[in-house]
């Protein structure tokens, strides 16, 4: 479930970067009163505002949506591995058996 949350968040943030790429500035129509000619374009006379402005907003809307989602999974999954949060007693096993160790060499090591 993780993964494939993982996997569409990445994929709407491509596209929207995309959308948000495509979409021309407010300064861009000014050209259209010199004879820009926006009638013959494939989105219409009104260009293709509306459309991008819609579908930026619904993939802004998703990707915030699945941000919070896979926020409170991991936030819920971290929870269960708790036992390395504290590094203090990961190093104090680690030296208990280091410790254990080194005595069980010691003792194979003693000449006969």
């Amino acid at each position: 479930m993780y993964e494939a949350l993982l996997v569409i968040y990445l994929i709407i943030a491509v596209v929207l970067i995309g959308f948000i790429l495509i979409q021309q500035g407010k300064g861009a129509n000014v050209g259209a009163s010199f004879g820009g000619g926006a009638s013959g374009t494939i989105f219409g006379s009104r260009g293709a505002g509306n459309f991008l402005s819609h579908t930026t907003a619904v993939l802004a809307t998703i990707f915030f949506l699945i941000s919070i989602a896979l926020g409170n999974i991991n936030s819920h999954h971290s929870a269960k591995n708790e036992g390395f949060n504290n590094l203090s007693q990961v190093a104090e096993q680690v030296q208990q058996q280091e410790q254990t160790a080194a005595k069980t060499q010691s003792n194979t090591d003693i000449p006969r």
